[in-house]
């Protein structure tokens, strides 16, 4: 079984990202490919739902962090929503919701693509 699993669907120029299970060294090569893999179709505004996740590692972190300026080159973006509170506590530890944009629902979170 999986440790990691990802649903995508595309919403126009939105790519919606459900990521679930735990995010480490052994799993973060299937997001790193999966947002390269968006990036390579110019889809650059990427919405990651972490309701599901469990655990996020460095190398977890470490693959939302490489991507950030290349979307912002690009005028894309990642919104990531629905952490929970100890995913989102170590993002703040780490100081990476200074980096990425969080929000608390799918809506919120919709909001920061409203000119799409």
């Amino acid at each position: 079984m999986d440790k990691l699993k990802i649903e995508k669907q595309v919403n126009k120029e939105l790519l919606m990202l459900k990521i679930s299970g735990e995010l480490d060294a052994s799993t973060a090569i299937k997001l790193d490919d999966e947002i390269n893999g968006a990036l390579e179709s110019n889809q650059i505004n990427i919405l990651v739902d972490c309701g599901d996740l469990n655990y996020i590692s460095s190398a977890g972190f470490g693959v939302f962090v490489s991507y950030i300026k290349d979307l912002q080159t690009r005028a894309g973006k990642f919104v990531l929503y629905n952490l929970s509170n100890n995913v989102f506590e170590t993002f703040k530890i780490l100081g990476l919701n200074d980096l990425l944009t969080i929000a608390d629902t799918e809506k919120e979170a919709k909001s920061f693509f409203d000119k799409i």
